[in-house]
């Protein structure tokens, strides 16, 4: 708060308007009396005694004594009460206390204002001058000494100035009683100046030890937090001001580590071979060019266990701008930088097998790509699906299969080389890396090996299984320029080293991008088979043989697309199966057979052929019973 926000009233304690506390500023005013209380007795008792000297003996010794006792008494009851208001800066001051030490400045001045009015008519003008002097000194001592009591210094020098006027006025010397008055104005607009400063003073102060008890409040928060500490080293960075809390990160007492070499105590026995990790460099190069740091990772050594954590510093200076050391905050974030350590390396690896993931082989790929485009070199991926992996999972369950796929990645991982690297890409699917690839029979012998050896059987859990092994790959540049574009090719080779009844390698050709496309079209028109009514069935008579009788006709549906014309059983039936709308269809022919054979005669029964795909479905009888309702044909008949 600045000196000219503080109103005259404020200041003199007249009055409590605004936000301000009234008894807080009266508190902080008079606290500082006790202080000064003694001094102003001996002053006044000094003068009193000059005073003595000129009139005692002109006015009279019962007069004077009279007088002097009273002036005495006021000023022990003053010091009496200035004594007892020394902790006002630290509890409010009531209203009675304050009017009460204003009091004695109020009778101090009646006492003083009614020497200089009677005492000068018992001597001569030297007198006068002398005593108007001693006002003089009283008015000026209490002005520039008494600043924190305003109200009463004001109260002082009306009456002091009132009781001279009075006197030189009825002595005839008007010019005096001018310049009596232009000094008491002065001095009153300085008291109330001098009072507002010194206000304005104990605010700052209080806001400053306010503050410093909030720091203080918070830095013992701050110290008593489980994780984090304060720390402090001198220009030879050796701790001090050791807290209990940073005692505790280093494992040992605080008067042990006080005065210690900070870098000594964390970089354990490294310190004697001079080993240390470079974030201790780090930390020891900021040190000693005086430099903030903010959330430095440091390596420690805390009594022979490795630790981290996390410091910022700042350099102290002293008034002069001298370097006196550095403080600052740390914490230990060992368990922190695990759990970081713990979430990347799921980010980049398999948990079932411990190979490297989708996206660490990705981005292996990607640098395999940059290295060939750099070098003029070649790369390759090949793309592993275990044949009848499908089957272990069902018949011996999952936890089966996972144990299976763990020897399969053991397997893998023995093949590799320092320029290969193999990962899972997910389910029963892995795929494997070349970097720098010499020759482009390397992949061939490779897939070859990667073929054999996962086709060899297996013991789990007391099973003997047998697992093969498909592999597509396809090379880069050639095959591909990018991740996605190399990764898509090696996967239509596997498609294709599969769909030729698996335990091959097939390379990536070009004619595989038709064929798949090819499959794609097919797809999506055969999803709107049925909507178009697409579907036919033939029948294909079966014949006794013995009596040559036709005794039932076996359902065959064909497709004949509006886009592609007719399309072989042997193209579209299998995609069927992978897509699962044999489902659909199969629901379709065996509707539509036993509608049909509804009409036939009696003896005449209806074969319809089922994919395995449908016996999965758990509503399938329900669909056969649906279909022979529908359609009335006899249960026998199908």
């Amino acid at each position: 708060m600045q000196s000219a926000e503080l109103p005259v009233f404020v200041v003199l304690g007249l009055s409590d308007k605004g936000d301000m506390d009234w008894a807080r500023l009266r508190g902080l005013q008079y606290a500082s009396l006790a202080k000064l209380t003694f001094y102003r007795a001996m002053s006044h008792a000094i003068l009193a005694v000059f005073v003595a000297q000129i009139y005692a003996g002109k006015v009279g010794l019962i007069g004077f004594g009279l007088w002097a006792l009273l002036l005495a008494a006021v000023h022990w009851r003053g010091t009496r009460l200035d004594l007892s208001l020394a902790d006002t800066d630290r509890r409010r001051i009531t209203r009675s206390e304050f009017y009460n030490q204003a009091l004695t400045a109020v009778l101090s001045g009646l006492l003083w204002g009614g020497a200089v009015l009677v005492f000068p008519f018992y001597g001569n003008p030297a007198d006068l001058m002398a005593m108007l002097m001693v006002i003089a000194i009283l008015c000026a001592g209490s002005v520039f000494f008494y600043t924190a009591a305003p109200i009463g210094i004001v109260c002082f020098l009306v009456i002091l100035g009132v009781g001279a006027m009075i006197h030189l006025a009825l002595v005839g010397a008007w010019l005096a009683v001018v310049a009596t008055l232009l000094f008491v104005i002065v001095a009153l607009l300085g008291t109330v100046e001098m009072g507002r400063t010194f206000l304005t003073a104990r605010l700052a102060e209080a806001t400053i030890a306010e503050k410093e008890q909030v720091v203080s409040l918070l830095l013992r928060e701050f110290e008593e937090n489980e994780a984090d500490w304060l720390w402090e080293v001198d220009v030879a960075r050796r701790l001090r001001s050791v807290s209990p809390r940073f005692a505790f990160a280093l494992g040992r007492p605080q008067v042990e580590v006080e005065g210690m070499p900070l870098l000594e105590l964390v970089a354990g026995r490294s310190w004697e071979s001079g080993q240390f990790p470079q974030s201790l460099h780090d930390l020891a190069e900021q040190l000693r060019n005086r430099e903030n740091f903010s959330n430095m990772l440091v390596q420690v050594s805390i009594l022979g266990e490795e630790r981290w954590w996390e410091l910022s510093g700042t350099p102290m200076r002293d008034d002069r701008g001298r370097f006196t050391g550095f403080r600052g905050v740390g914490s230990d974030v060992t368990e922190q930088r695990k759990s970081s350590e713990k979430i990347a390396y799921l980010a980049r690896f398999d948990t079932l097998t411990q190979l490297p993931n989708r996206l660490q082989l990705t981005e292996a790929l990607g640098e395999a790509l940059r290295y060939a485009a750099q070098w003029r070199s070649r790369c390759a991926l090949l793309m592993v699906d275990l044949d009848r992996f499908k089957s272990v999972n069902d018949s011996l369950g999952h936890m089966t299969g996972d144990k299976l796929l763990a020897q399969v990645s053991a397997r893998l991982q023995s093949l590799m080389d320092e320029n290969q690297l193999c990962g899972r890409l997910g389910g029963d699917e892995f795929a494997i890396v070349l970097r720098d690839l010499h020759k482009s029979e390397e992949v061939e012998q490779l897939a070859q090996r990667v073929i054999e050896r996962l086709s060899e059987p297996y013991q789990v859990d007391q099973h003997t299984l047998y697992v093969g092994a498909s592999v597509g790959s396809a090379m880069g540049p050639r095959d591909g320029k990018s991740v996605e574009e190399l990764m898509r090719n090696a996967d239509l080779a596997l498609y294709r080293a599969k769909d030729g009844g698996g335990g091959e390698h097939c390379r990536f050709e070009p004619v595989l991008h038709a064929s798949a496309e090819e499959r794609r079209q097919l797809e999506v028109a055969l999803r709107n088979a049925l909507g178009r009514d697409e579907m036919v069935l033939h029948y294909q008579p079966v014949v006794d043989a013995r009596s040559e009788n036709v005794v039932s006709f076996e359902a065959l549906v064909r497709w004949n697309s509006a886009d592609h014309g007719f399309v072989s059983p042997g193209k579209f039936i299998p995609l069927a199966e992978d897509t699962r709308l044999i489902v659909p269809i199969g629901r379709w022919v065996m509707r539509k057979a036993c509608e049909e054979a509804r009409n036939w005669p009696d003896d005449v029964k209806v074969n319809v052929n089922v994919s395995p795909e449908q016996l999965l479905e758990p509503d399938f009888h329900q669909e056969v019973v649906e279909a022979l309702a529908a359609s009335g044909l006899r249960p026998e008949r199908l």
